[in-house]
């Protein structure tokens, strides 16, 4: 294993959870999210030699991940490209604590009610990213980030309440 594939093994296990939370919103099945994680991680080696750090990583990170999974999630497709790189597994990365995967299953099931766009903005505020980041990638502006988050909150806290 080269240099440059030990360092972005290593960024793939430091953010492992990015990538599973927008693999999980965007699909209904273990499989399919397992495809989703492989089709990330490749979309991300694509395009890491041309991540220049005008932005934090995790920012770069959600915005490959996003656009892969909205992209897969519109064309609806179930067979990614993966031979150009060394094999990594949903499987590797996930942790399970019953009662904790419960309440995380049940946020997941809620938040994939909503639109895609709406998903986005509450995995990435779940994570701490700034509005601006969010703004950032999404293409809107900073202030439409918060009106959308502070609404998308209360619709979040009914859903919650409905289905727990």
């Amino acid at each position: 294993m080269s240099a440059k594939e030990k360092e972005f093994a290593k960024l793939i296990k430091d953010n492992q959870g990015l990538i599973i939370k927008v693999s999980r919103l965007y699909t209904n099945t273990l499989e399919d999210e397992q495809d989703l994680f492989q089709e990330i991680v490749l979309q991300l080696w694509r395009s890491y030699d041309s991540f220049k750090g005008q932005s934090k990583i995790s920012t770069w990170m959600y915005r490959v991940a996003l656009n892969t999974a909205i992209t897969l999630f519109r064309k609806k497709t179930k067979s990614p490209q993966t031979d150009e790189l060394m094999d990594y597994h949903h499987s590797d990365f996930v942790e399970i604590d019953d009662e904790k995967q419960q309440h995380i299953s049940t946020l997941y099931k809620v938040i994939k009610m909503l639109p895609t766009v709406e998903r986005a903005i509450v995995t990435m505020y779940l994570d701490d990213l700034p509005y601006r980041d969010i703004a950032g990638n999404l293409g809107i502006t900073e202030v439409n980030a918060r009106v959308k988050m502070n609404r998308l909150k209360k619709t979040l806290k009914q859903l919650m309440e409905k289905h727990a």
